[in-house]
């Protein structure tokens, strides 16, 4: 597949991101705050680290019976979700420390989690920060054959049951790291072609390798050398853990761009997209933010994903309080803020809209 770079064009320069981007600087001068995580982020990083860490030396130590095991899985699956939406991401993104050496360290704890940072900073940072809900270059709606998640794939028969499997898919997208970060060298090396990313590196393909070997030797052969469980035992915990990190780690990502009212913009055949990038942002983004302040801590201000669209270099910890500047400054400027009141309202939206792209 040929891929052609896309471009934010606008005719009339918009003032609205300037506007936006100085008061939210006045927002941390006036009350004298670092955009990063602080102190308090480190202390959350740790937290999540222990209850995906924890409960694997608990493993280790052989002294408990299988329900038990299985428990520990599924509290290791929860630390997968957390590290990933809570260390890992604010890392790469490089908000969760002022030091670049704290954020390549925690940003490495998505080694412990089978997947790469390489791959992550292009697939998430660059790509789908960047053409946010646009075919073909944000994989995050692209390509998934049996879910059809924009309304430019082709549509099959099945996805008009979509709605109904597509939680059974989330839960294997952890699992997906172990093969997909391969297959993305191709797509890298096809989308450098036109621009878009650079080819991908050979030292990057040396580190990926040994990263799932010792991913591999972590998860897997360090458990079956040192305790008694059985092959088939280790498989249902791994398949435990995985599928509660993934059905969480999908379903809130989803829940961001695949709902009601998070456009899905197409290029013009030069590559271009008559708007500016931050009002792209707005229009293809969509929060969830209710009351749950404890859901909001677990999952890493994710359900403030417009704001984090907008400034993902700005620590997550401090989007509730930039939610109020964001939301007036874009209904100032006659934009829409696409908000859904809580989490039941966003999921109901995002099951109906998978209801909808599958039947039209």
């Amino acid at each position: 597949m040929q891929y052609q770079k896309v471009k934010f064009t606008n005719l009339e320069k918009s003032t609205f991101f300037p506007t936006l981007r100085h008061r939210v600087d006045q927002y941390f001068s006036t009350n004298d705050i670092c955009k990063s995580g602080g102190s308090g982020i480190i202390y959350k990083a740790l937290f999540m680290l222990s209850l995906y860490l924890v409960p694997y030396i608990l493993i280790l130590s052989n002294q408990f019976g299988m329900l038990a095991m299985a428990g520990f899985a599924f509290v290791m699956g929860l630390g997968v979700a957390g590290v990933g939406m809570s260390v890992m991401h604010d890392a790469i993104h490089g908000s969760l420390a002022t030091s670049n050496l704290l954020n390549k360290v925690f940003g490495a704890s998505i080694y412990l989690l089978g997947g790469n940072a390489y791959n992550w900073e292009v697939q998430h940072n660059r790509l789908h920060h960047t053409y946010t809900n646009i075919h073909d270059v944000d994989e995050d709606i692209t390509g998934k054959f049996l879910l059809r998640l924009s309304f430019q794939e082709k549509q099959r028969y099945i996805h008009r049951f979509q709605h109904i499997y597509a939680f059974f898919l989330y839960s294997l997208m952890t699992l997906s790291f172990l093969w997909k970060d391969f297959k993305e060298i191709s797509l890298f090396n096809e989308m450098s072609k036109s621009g878009m990313t650079k080819p991908f590196p050979k030292k990057e393909l040396i580190r990926l390798i040994l990263t799932k070997l010792a991913y591999v030797v972590f998860i897997c052969v360090i458990p079956l050398a040192f305790t008694s469980i059985t092959f088939g035992q280790w498989l249902i915990g791994f398949m435990i853990m995985h599928g509660t990190a993934g059905m969480i780690l999908s379903t809130v990502f989803q829940m961001a761009h695949v709902v009601e009212g998070a456009e899905q913009p197409e290029p013009d055949q030069t590559g271009s997209i008559e708007n500016a990038w931050a009002v792209h942002q707005l229009q293809t983004t969509s929060n969830f933010a209710g009351k749950n302040r404890m859901l909001s801590w677990f999952i890493g201000g994710l359900d403030y994903q417009i704001e984090h669209h907008l400034f993902p270099t700005i620590s997550h910890v401090h989007y509730h309080a930039l939610s109020p500047i964001v939301k007036a400054t874009a209904l100032e400027f006659g934009l829409v803020y696409n908000a859904k009141s809580n989490f039941r309202n966003a999921l109901g939206s995002h099951v109906r809209m998978l209801k909808n792209m599958g039947t039209r």
